[in-house]
C-alpha cells in the first residue's frame, strides 16, 4: 500500500489553486517554468515518482514506462484522451492508468459550435480585414457566408461532446445526424430529432457539417481519409476538435484548395504543434491552438480530477476514472 505522501511529479504548470491543493496532499514536484518535458526528463521522473502527472502533449511510451521505478504505480493523466500514453504496456507494469474524463464536454461543445458559425459565416476571414484595415465599406454581395439554420450537421462520435455538440446544434436549427460505433439511448435520439447512420460514408454525402468528436485510437486514425472526404459535398464544411489524427491533412488541403469543399474549422493538428501550411494559408480555414477545452473552470475541474484519482489511489482504492483496456 503506498505510503501517505507519495512523491508526484507534474509535466506542466497547473492552475495555482490546483498546484496548491496537491502539495498540501501530497509529495508534489511541479514545473514551473511550464515548458515540456523532454524524453530525458520523463524517463527521470519515472523512475523515482510513485505518481506521474503527464498532460496530453507528454508521448508516455513503452519506452519511457520500461525505465520506470518500482514505486510508479499512478499515471494520473491531465486530460481527457490517454493516446499520449501506453496504456497496455502500463497496465502490464502494474501502473494504474486515470484521466479526467467528463469535465471539458460543454466547453468543448461550445468551441465547437463556435468554430461552425465562425466557418460558415467567414467571421475570420472579416475580422483579419477590419483589423488590417482593408474593409471598403458595406456591400449587398461582399463576404456572403452559408446559413447554418436548417441545413444538416452529422456528428462522428456521438459520445458525451458529440451530444452536446447535438443540444447547440439543434438549437441553431440543424437537423441531426451521427455515426457512433453503436446506436445512443433511444431516449436521447427522439430528444435529439437524431438519425443514427450505421454507414459513414452514406452520411458524409448527405450533410452540409461534419464534425469530428471521437478520439484518435488505431481504428480512426485517417477515418476522414481522402477517399470520405471527397464524399462530401462541395458546399459542406468540417469541423475538428477531437484529434488531428482522424483527418487526412494533406488530403484535407488538396481539397479546401481545389474548391471541393467549403470551408474547415480546426483546433487539433496531427504533428502539433506544427500545422500544415497549406491550412495555414488557405482563407478559409479557421485555425485555433487546441483551446477547446481551455476555460479557467474546465482546468480547474481537470485538476480536480486528478486530485481525487490520486487521492483515491493513495488511500488505498480503485481510482474512480481508471482507464481499462475496453475503453480504448
Amino acid at each position: 500500500m503506498p505510503h501517505s505522501k507519495p512523491l508526484v511529479v507534474v509535466t506542466r504548470k497547473l492552475p495555482e489553486v490546483v498546484e496548491q491543493r496537491m502539495s498540501e496532499l501530497f509529495q508534489t514536484r511541479l514545473n514551473s517554468v511550464d515548458e515540456p518535458f523532454s524524453k530525458a526528463q520523463l524517463v527521470a521522473a519515472v523512475k523515482e515518482a510513485a505518481v506521474l502527472v503527464p498532460t496530453i502533449s507528454d508521448r508516455i511510451d513503452k519506452t519511457v514506462i520500461s525505465q520506470a521505478g518500482p514505486q510508479l504505480r499512478l499515471i494520473a493523466n491531465f486530460g481527457n484522451g490517454v493516446d499520449n500514453i501506453d496504456v497496455d504496456s502500463a497496465l502490464a507494469h502494474g501502473i494504474t492508468v486515470t484521466n479526467t474524463a467528463g469535465v471539458l464536454t460543454e466547453d468543448t461543445a461550445d468551441m465547437t459550435m463556435g468554430l461552425i458559425i465562425a466557418v460558415s459565416r467567414r467571421m475570420m476571414e472579416g475580422a483579419r480585414i477590419m483589423t488590417d484595415g482593408h474593409w471598403p465599406g458595406w456591400s449587398p454581395t461582399w463576404m456572403l457566408g452559408r446559413r447554418i439554420w436548417g441545413k444538416s450537421i452529422g456528428i462522428v462520435g456521438m459520445g458525451r461532446i458529440g451530444t452536446a455538440l447535438a443540444r447547440r446544434a439543434k438549437a441553431f436549427g440543424l437537423s441531426i445526424n451521427y455515426h457512433n460505433r453503436k446506436q445512443v439511448h433511444p431516449k436521447t435520439e427522439t430528444e435529439l430529432e437524431a438519425t443514427y447512420w450505421e454507414s459513414l460514408d452514406q452520411m458524409l454525402a448527405r450533410v452540409d457539417i461534419v464534425s469530428v468528436n471521437c478520439p484518435h485510437t488505431p481504428a480512426t486514425f485517417h477515418l476522414l481519409s481522402a477517399r470520405r472526404l471527397k464524399l462530401m459535398k462541395p458546399s459542406a464544411i468540417i469541423v475538428n476538435t477531437a484529434r488531428g489524427e482522424v483527418i487526412d491533412e494533406n488530403a484535407l488541403a488538396r481539397m479546401l484548395e481545389a474548391g471541393d469543399l467549403a470551408g474547415a474549422g480546426l483546433d487539433v493538428f496531427q504533428q502539433a504543434p506544427a500545422v500544415n501550411p497549406r491550412l495555414a494559408s488557405n482563407p478559409r480555414v479557421v485555425l485555433l491552438p487546441h483551446m477547446g477545452s481551455a476555460t479557467l473552470e474546465g482546468r480547474i475541474d481537470m485538476g480536480e480530477k486528478v486530485i481525487i484519482n490520486i487521492k483515491t489511489w493513495a488511500d488505498g482504492h480503485k481510482p474512480p476514472d481508471r482507464v481499462l483496456p475496453g475503453m480504448l
